[in-house]
């Protein structure tokens, strides 16, 4: 038996437009706690560590006016972020309540899994991916 090359991802980082905004949304709004905070004054930078309950994490980074990414038409590189949920139902739910827009709810034909797609502050797309645990 061989050993994996990879083990998991360890973190994804994003890059925001407005900080503030968009540490409400990923710490307040979806409920991912703070690891560490730290302002990098040297890069005029501030670098917030998000934890998700599987051990990965967010790196959610600010640098003075960052181009935007585009999102459409779909480009060659990574495409979106997916979370997995347990209640999507629920998840969407508390989204919309936040005034969240949500897509429509789609089933995986491969899998027959349902999932649903949103946007951050930044238009990056976000997709909830219902799972068992």
């Amino acid at each position: 038996m061989t050993t994996p090359l990879l083990t998991g991802i360890h973190h994804v980082a994003i890059i925001a437009s407005d900080y503030e905004r968009s540490r409400h949304f990923y710490h307040q709004l979806l409920g991912l706690p703070i690891l560490a905070e730290t302002l990098r004054e040297a890069r005029q930078s501030w670098k917030l560590d998000l934890a998700l309950p599987d051990g990965s994490q967010l790196e959610l980074f600010s640098f003075p006016a960052p181009p935007a990414r585009p999102s459409r038409p779909e480009a060659c590189g990574l495409r979106h972020l997916a979370f997995r949920v347990t209640d999507l139902d629920g998840v969407i739910t508390h989204l919309q309540r936040h005034g969240i827009s949500v897509e429509e709810i789609r089933v995986d034909e491969l899998t027959g899994r349902r999932f649903t797609f949103f946007a951050d502050p930044d238009g990056l797309p976000l997709e909830l991916y219902e799972a068992d645990n």
